[in-house]
């Protein structure tokens, strides 16, 4: 790739969804309450409007009906298929861990990729894609599990070993053999986050 830090900035970009139109689901059944319009405002960085429109789109995905998005249901839209990344984004989203993204959970996690959010949440948003098993570092072993689901078989495991060995040692200044947040931070600060990771309603 011939650029400083490669093993970062590649990945980084295939985290934003390139479609401005997929990806959406919902908790409750039935239209969205005012009540619940209201929270939704004030849990996430879109409009009443835009959550309207999402919340349609849900109920064109939800194709059980059950008002939530189980993970066959979104892998049967071709751009969310095609990202390599969906398995890790979508366990972002679901914070509760039960393995379904309700559409409260999806449309908090998708403002922290809307155009009006800052810098500094997109990059935690990046860091946590990384960030496995939510302890606050980037182990060795996660940058490579994350990588490999992105490079697939374009590299064999000793080259891609070599690639994480290499990322590591750069960003880590603090010798601990992982990535904390901050050193994330200024590992990819070269890089135009709040451009790479947006999704547009």
């Amino acid at each position: 790739m011939g650029h400083k830090r490669p093993a970062c900035k590649a990945p980084l970009r295939a985290v934003f969804f390139r479609s401005n139109n997929v990806l959406l689901c919902s908790n409750a059944q039935g239209q969205l309450t005012p009540q619940e319009q209201t929270d939704l405002v004030q849990a996430a960085n879109f409009s009443e409007r835009d959550i309207k429109k999402l919340y349609k789109r849900f109920r064109a995905l939800d194709t059980n009906q059950n008002g939530e998005l189980d993970p066959h249901e979104l892998f049967e839209v071709p751009e969310i298929a095609d990202n390599p990344l969906v398995k890790r984004v979508l366990s972002i989203f679901d914070t509760n861990g039960d393995g379904r993204v309700s559409f409260i959970e999806f449309l908090v996690g998708l403002s922290k990729l809307a155009a009006g959010t800052d810098e500094l949440q997109k990059t935690k948003f990046a860091f946590d894609v990384y960030d496995i098993n939510k302890d606050g570092h980037i182990s060795n072993g996660e940058l490579f599990a994350v990588m490999k689901m992105m490079v697939g078989n374009n590299l064999n495991d000793q080259q891609l070993q070599q690639l994480v060995d290499r990322t590591i040692l750069q960003a880590d200044k603090d010798g601990d053999g992982m990535i904390s947040f901050e050193e994330f931070r200024e590992m990819v600060s070269h890089i135009d986050i709040a451009d790479k990771l947006r999704v547009d309603v």
